[in-house]
């Protein structure tokens, strides 16, 4: 059994922003990218090197994990990097493993190309801005990766192949937490990239990086090009944020466990490199 991740009660700062109207008028300029990028080029500068100690304290973060640097800013803090014994990649070509630290949830796409989230329905044309490839996941597979604030921020690449250019997508930054996926269709509001991944062993597949509250910047360091199994994609700066993957109908089975934690409105808990289905072998 995995270990889940049941829908958390929320702070009251967020209740406050979601579940009332006038949190409703803060939350449109808190939201706003201009803020964000701002409050970024603070958490770049060496003056937010301060807020480190009390952030590995107040979060119990295991420092003994990471590789050890001089962190010249809380962003360069936050984006560390792990030791690459404690997150080894199942090399097995026909496992489907995690490209990041996160709470996965799993839903089926239907043959209209919607999916569902929290009582929101989804289309998969909304979340790319794209009909025509749209189109190539239908009855296809969507996981959600999301990421907290303690999680490690850098994410990988699932199998090998090769990466066309990263359209990027402007919106607002709604958090990522489940109060407001219940309020809001967050996936399709927030700012976001995505790369079309003609993979080795699973089709064509589409990896979206969303961006969140107070998240400073995506930095995506595959563009384009050939990358294996493992390789560094990116990153996200300070904040939570979220990993989408669609996957073709037919080419992959996850674990039954996971679809029915949320189906149960849980996360399932996963680690980087982490085996969490197989291909289909036809």
């Amino acid at each position: 059994m995995r270990e889940v991740v049941e829908n958390p009660h929320p702070p009251r700062s967020l209740r406050f922003l979601y579940r009332t109207k006038f949190g409703g008028l803060v939350l449109r300029l808190i939201n706003r990218r201009w803020l964000s990028k701002l409050a970024g080029r603070y958490l770049d500068s060496r003056l937010s090197k301060r807020k480190i100690k009390k952030y590995i304290k107040k979060h119990g973060i295991d420092m003994s994990q990471f590789m050890e640097e001089d962190y010249k800013s809380f962003n360069a803090f936050f984006t560390r990097r792990i030791k690459p014994e404690l997150r080894p990649f199942d090399l097995d070509p026909c496992a489907l493993v995690s490209p990041c630290d996160a709470k996965l949830s799993a839903y089926h796409i239907s043959d209209v190309l919607t999916f569902n989230i929290k009582g929101y329905d989804y289309t998969v044309e909304s979340l790319l801005k794209n009909a025509e490839l749209a189109e190539e996941f239908r009855d296809g597979l969507c996981l959600v990766f999301r990421l907290t604030v303690t999680d490690y921020h850098r994410y990988f690449c699932f199998d090998g192949g090769s990466a066309s250019s990263n359209k990027f997508i402007k919106g607002r930054l709604h958090t990522v937490q489940p109060i407001a996926l219940e309020n809001r269709r967050v996936f399709t509001e927030n700012c976001r990239e995505y790369t079309v991944l003609e993979t080795d062993n699973f089709g064509t597949a589409v990896q979206v990086e969303v961006g969140a509250m107070m998240v400073g910047r995506i930095v995506n360091r595959i563009k384009e090009g050939r990358f294996e199994r493992g390789d560094e994609k990116g990153m996200f700066e300070f904040g939570g944020s979220t990993v989408v993957l669609l996957l073709k109908n037919g080419v992959a089975q996850v674990e039954d466990e996971i679809f029915v934690n949320t189906r149960n409105d849980c996360e399932t808990v996963v680690k980087c490199g982490e085996k969490i289905g197989n291909k289909i072998i036809r």
